[in-house]
Parts: C-alpha cells; structure tokens; sequence
C-alpha cells in the first residue's frame, strides 16, 4: 500500500495515497463532523461543514472531496475552520423548519446533534425565510417535508447508486432548490419500489414512513376487534436499537413482553409462515424443475424488489415465486385458519405485522393479496422497527427493564431456517435445508450452506443434490439484482433459483430498521452484525428445517393438507402486474 506523507494538527502520519482529508483524518482517529457525506455513495461538499484549513490553500477545503499529497498540512480544529463550521450550520438552519418536538426523528437527528455540539440554540442568527413546501403524502409507505430538507442528497444517492432507481433529484436552482420527483408528479405517480433506503439515509426528519400508530392503539382499544401481531424475524436483531443497546443485541424476549404490554391479543413468530413460505415455495421449484415450469424461479418475500421487478424487469414476473410473502401468508392465516378455529368473524379481526420494512405498507394494500373474503386485507397495518419503537415509548413501557417472554400458541415453534430469512441468503438457505432432503430422501449432514451467507451484493453456489444439480444466485440491493438480471437475460448465467432482496444485506438492513447516523454506519458493519443475531438464533435453535416444524406439520395436516394443494394456493399464493416504467 502506497502512503503519503502529511502532517494533522502539526502530528506527522503516514496515510494511505489516495485518501481524501476527512478518510486521512479518520484513520488518525481525528473526527470531521460532516452532514452530505456517505462512504462511497456521496461525497459532494455540499454542506461546507466538513471544511479544514489546509496550509498554502487559498481558502479553506471541503475534506471530503479533497485527495491528501506529499507533505500537506492540514488543521481541523482551527479559529477559522471552527468559526466557518458553526456559521454554514446556522445558515443550514436558517430556513429550515423548527418543530423538532413534534418531529418524529427528535434526538435522533444529525441536524439537532449538531447544533448541540455547536453550542448553537437560537436559529435566528440568520433569520432566513422557510420555503413552504405541501407535504408529499401521496403514498401508503413514505411522507417527504421538504421544509425539513437541507438539501444534503443522501436520499438521491442512494436512490439512484445503491438502489439504480433515481426516481428523486434535486429540482430548481438557487433558494428555490429542493428535492422531489421529474416535472413535480407526486410520488405515487413514478416508479418508486418503497424500500425506504431514502430514510435510513436522510440526516432530518424531512423523510419519514407513514406513521400508522395511532391507527393500531385505536384498534387495541376497541372492545369490538380483536388484535393480532407478528414479528418478522429481524425487528428481534434490531429493536434494542431504539433503547440504547448496540447493534446486534438480541431482544427477542423483551419484544415480546413489550407487545403484550401494549394490549395485543395475540403475539406470534413470523418465522412460522416464513416456514410456511419454504414448504411452499420448495414445492414450487421442485414442481417447476420436474415439469419444465418458467426458470429461474426467483423469490417472493422482499416487497420491494417484487414491486421493482413490476416495474423495471416486467418480463421476469413470470419467473416470480406465486407464494406470498410471510407477512401476508400470516395474516391470512389468521383470517381463515385461526378465525375458522376460535370461531371469529374475519371482519372483527385486526392483523398488524412488525417489519423491518416500509415497502410492506404499499404490500398489505395489494388489490389480489385478500384469503378471507372482498373487501378484508390479509394485513390491516404494517408497522416499522421504528414505529414499534414509539409505540413502547409512548405507552410508559421500561423496555430494557422487562422480563423475557415467550410468543403465543399457536405457531410459537419457528425454525432455524424461518429465523434467517432477515438476513441475505437466507430464504436460499431455508429453502435448500427442505429441498435437499426431500431431493436426497434423507437428512443432511450440514445444515449451513455458507456460499450464500454473507453481504456481498451478488453471490452464486452451485449444489449436487442425488442426481440433480442445482445452481443458486443471491442478490440483495435493486441495483445489483439489475446486474443480476440481465446476466441471465444476456445467457451469461445459468441458474435454476434466485433470491433477491431489495434492501442491501437484506430485511436486517431495511428501509423501516432504526436510523442510525452516519458516523455509526461508517464503524460498523450494520448488516453484518444484525445478521449475526440471526445466525447465532438458528445455531441455537432445536428445530433448524422449515418441514420439521411441528406447527407446520399440524397446519397442513389440520387444513391445507400438503404443499401446493389448492386451498394453499387459494390463500397462500398471489399474482403479480407488469406495471412498467
């Protein structure tokens, strides 16, 4: 590795050629507070507040745009780069909307924390006009205030870089700047997938998902319906997150507690019908290989990356799994299964889902996703990690401070393999633990299939099961599933089973997991840490292989019968619409 010599508050380093100032002064443990900047995504100086001096420069540099040379001076704690900082914040903050208690990103914005570190509390000190912006709430997943917007880009680059979607940019110039879709059309009228990434990236509260909150406590409230929720796998790796515990903490237990505090009538495992996905959906590529059925057959459960694929690769919805995703294939089991049993009236029942994601809200409105009858959503409300978050907050809930519980009967007993589907590669894991040994006709020696572990964006593996060999991709980000995609248009992969996950590293990193700044996400591998929790859960697990599930063996047995049959296809499967650009 090539270094350059330089010298940092008047202390000699050695650091990498090639580095700009602020990655030189990180790797001297020296911080530059910094608002527009994303490792590798953007890097624009946009917000001047990552500015250093540096020796013989005419004035002083933006650090996150500026490579480092031989024997460079640099000073980042100086009278002038300190007084520079603080004036280009208050200037920030001079037309920007104030109402930080009524805002749903207060004490966990990047805007708010540094004013604090600043020592700035009074806005005025450039009293500057507020462009007034009409809220965009045109959609069932995202609201954007662009009078909280200071205009960093994080959310256009990593729409259009990490995601390869670009429906967002930066519309007018000058004071008139401000962010929005092509020609001022409301969002729902261009092709975004809702996967939210905008949101974990935008430094304010000009982003935010559509807050369904009061809408569940009213319905708890109501002696008339009764309420019902799962979890999704990953909110147990994530949740702590909203109450000071680190990234990956495990929480599990104290999730639990927590929603039966909140008044729910029944707390369940969404591992159960992420099972319930794997009997499925196994069936479905063995039935497709068998009998010369549309491959590849590429997985269902990311929201987001179904609704892109509606979108951006219309001729690849074909290929798509008819399987639900386990969000809905829970509530409509629990509008026909569990109504049927208990003897309740579908009508009466209210089904929320906790995920890690915002595209579920545009999911559980899906005009053809109904089992128990027209007009009834298999789902009523898809609640974010973060909504879930403030929902415990609100109601006086000490979460740290409770005991671990268990989740309800029935379907309590989830798997090892329903457990990793929040993780990439894991509904490919899952489902090649059951597709192997019904295949082979006996249990496998290992249960890990490590070549689609971990958070590359593209992976490929390639299994000999008996006589049959069959070849896997994983992708997870929409920009490297559009690689992927055309690699098997264009002839140049050849694969028989693929899954996709819109969010980069999977559900553990999605659109609704808790903000984390940026300074956070630069030191630690989000992803790969929250993963961890899920891996370590499976390893632990007693039942490890979605087809040993009892519960699922006592659903199918009691009313679906077997995988495939038709009352699963009635309420378990699902068709998709080639929407276009």
């Amino acid at each position: 590795m090539a270094t350059v010599n330089i010298k940092i508050n008047g202390r000699d380093y050695a650091v990498e050629s090639g580095s700009t100032i602020l990655e030189a002064c990180k790797a001297a443990s020296i911080d530059i507070p910094t608002l527009c900047y994303m490792k590798e995504i953007n890097a624009i100086g946009a917000c001047r507040i990552c500015l250093v001096e540096v020796k013989g420069a005419r004035s002083l540099v933006a650090s996150c745009v500026q490579p480092v040379n031989e024997g460079m001076e640099i000073f980042t704690n100086s009278p002038a780069v300190l007084k520079a900082r603080k004036t280009n914040l208050e200037l920030i903050l001079s037309d920007h909307k104030m109402d930080c208690l009524s805002c749903l990103r207060n004490q966990n914005c990047e805007l708010q924390k540094m004013a604090k570190d600043f020592g700035i509390y009074d806005q005025y000190a450039f009293k500057g006009e507020v462009n007034k912006y009409e809220k965009d709430e045109s959609t069932a997943f995202l609201v954007r205030d662009n009078e909280k917007c200071i205009l960093c880009r994080r959310c256009v680059a990593v729409c259009k870089h990490t995601q390869g979607i670009g429906v967002i940019g930066a519309n007018d110039r000058g004071f008139d700047t401000h962010i929005g879709c092509a020609f001022e059309t409301p969002l729902k009228d261009n092709p975004c997938i809702a996967c939210g990434q905008c949101i974990v990236a935008c430094p304010t509260g000009a982003l935010t998902e559509k807050d369904e909150t009061d809408e569940i406590f009213e319905a708890i409230n109501n002696p008339d319906k009764k309420v019902f929720v799962c979890t999704a796998p990953s909110v147990r790796a994530t949740l702590g997150e909203c109450f000071g515990n680190a990234p990956g903490t495990d929480v599990e237990g104290k999730m639990v507690a927590a929603l039966k505090r909140l008044g729910f009538d029944g707390v369940f495992d969404m591992n159960f019908t992420a099972d319930l996905t794997i009997m499925e959906e196994a069936h479905e590529l063995m039935e497709r290989i068998k009998n010369g059925g549309k491959l590849p057959l590429i997985t269902s459960c990311s929201p987001g990356w179904v609704k892109y694929c509606e979108h951006y690769h219309p001729d690849f919805t074909d290929n798509l799994s008819s399987c639900k995703s386990p969000q809905q294939m829970f509530g409509a089991v629990v509008k026909t299964y569990l109504a049927e049993k208990n003897g309740l009236d579908p009508k009466d029942i209210v089904f929320v889902s906790a995920i890690p994601c915002t595209a579920k809200k545009f999911e559980c409105k899906r005009a053809d996703e109904s089992a128990a009858g027209e007009g009834i959503y298999d789902v009523d409300y898809a609640l974010t990690t973060r909504e879930l978050g403030k929902m415990i907050e609100r109601a006086g809930i000490n979460f740290n401070k409770l005991p671990d519980e268990k989740f309800d009967n029935p379907f309590a007993i989830g798997s090892g393999a329903g457990a990793i589907f929040g993780a990439t590669g894991g509904v490919m894991e899952a489902a090649l633990r059951t597709a192997a040994e019904t295949i082979l006709g006996k249990p496998l020696e290992k249960l890990e299939f490590n070549d689609v572990r971990g958070t590359e964006g593209i992976k490929t593996a390639a299994y000999k099961l008996g006589d049959l060999e069959v070849k896997v991709a994983v992708a997870s980000s929409t920009s490297k599933a559009n690689k992927l995609l055309n690699m098997i248009r264009d002839g140049e992969l050849d694969v028989q089973f693929v899954e996709i996950m819109a969010c980069p590293g999977g559900c553990v990193n999605g659109g609704g997991q808790p903000v984390q700044p940026m300074s956070i996400r630069e030191e630690i591998d989000l992803p790969k840490v929250r993963a961890k929790v899920l891996y370590d859960a499976d390893a632990m697990l007693p039942v490890r292989k979605s087809h040993e599930n009892p519960d699922i063996k006592m659903i199918y047995k009691e009313f679906f019968g077997e995988p495939g049959s038709h009352k699963a296809h009635e309420i378990l499967h699902t068709t998709y619409v080639k929407r276009g650009k």
